[in-house]
């Protein structure tokens, strides 16, 4: 999955979440391929940063899984 991919799917699973007005920045983790770093300004809930991993053969369903579940903490 590439940068366009994971901000598709954050941008689908936060709206969905009821975050429609934070943005985001999206950033590769140097050094550690296939994770990746979602800023969220003004989320009115969950952290301000959440963690993806993935992998070659990721599904989108599995990156969403991992933003709810960092959304619910």
């Amino acid at each position: 999955m590439d940068q366009q991919d994971i901000e598709r799917i954050a941008r689908a699973a936060i709206k969905e979440l009821g975050e429609s007005s934070a943005k985001m920045t999206i950033a590769a983790v140097d050094g550690q391929p296939g994770q990746w770093r979602i800023d969220l300004h003004n989320a009115s809930r969950g952290p301000g940063i959440l963690k993806i991993k993935c992998s070659q053969g990721t599904t989108p369903q599995w990156v969403r899984e991992q933003i709810f579940d960092q959304m619910a903490r």
